[in-house]
């Protein structure tokens, strides 16, 4: 069964929580290991290719997805069609998705994508970077791997602006099956547009990394 909530959806694989793939893959730990190669291998990639100029838009954030994951899925980089559930959340209507996703954008590119917050108080970008996260998170653009690609998106600016990738700790460490802090501060994004928790988790990450040498 899968763990999303369809009326009907050709993207799974029937009676699973396993996308259709390009190397018809039916084992869902062998997927999920290709998958997070393919996430490794996008990170030193993504990183190398960092300059001055980057703009950290909208066409950008969709590469992201579609370049990591497109040897793997027909739909990589797409933003999905149908609605979607989860739990109790109901992430963005299809049909409002590429409107709010335009608006999520032009917010970011008016805050200038957050170029210069290397030189701004440090809780003040953990604010804007945890922001930017929660309305991604309660976007959910894409039909799989929307917390990972979502997460390379903020550690790219992180990086850009010269700490490391946001260290999440333990936040992510618990089962996946059950609430652990990253978790729970996606439903709070979701159901109550309410950033706090992440931006807490954000901000510790930050904070770990800045002191890395």
């Amino acid at each position: 069964m899968s763990k999303y909530q369809f009326h009907q959806s050709d993207v799974y694989q029937p009676g699973t929580d396993l996308p259709i793939n390009r190397l018809n893959i039916g084992d869902a730990e062998i997927l999920r290991e290709i998958e997070a190669q393919l996430l490794q291998q996008a990170y030193e990639t993504f990183v190398s290719e960092l300059t001055a100029d980057t703009r950290f838009d909208e066409p950008y954030f969709q590469s992201l997805h579609q370049r990591t994951f497109d040897t793997l899925y027909d739909w990589a980089g797409q933003y999905r069609t149908q609605d979607m559930v989860k739990g109790g959340s109901m992430f963005c209507r299809a049909t409002f998705l590429p409107n709010e996703a335009r608006r999520i954008f032009r917010e970011l590119e008016n805050e200038d994508f957050l170029q210069g917050a290397a030189l701004w108080p440090l809780a003040r970008f953990a604010d804007r970077l945890a922001y930017y996260q929660s309305e991604l998170i309660a976007l959910h653009p894409f039909y799989e791997l929307n917390g990972r690609i979502t997460r390379l998106f903020f550690d790219l600016i992180a990086i850009a602006n010269g700490f490391g990738p946001v260290n999440y700790g333990l936040a992510l460490r618990d089962d996946s099956e059950v609430d652990n802090n990253y978790i729970r501060a996606s439903i709070d994004c979701v159901q109550r547009a309410d950033h706090a928790l992440l931006r807490e988790l954000v901000l510790a990450g930050l904070s770990s990394s800045e002191s890395e040498p």
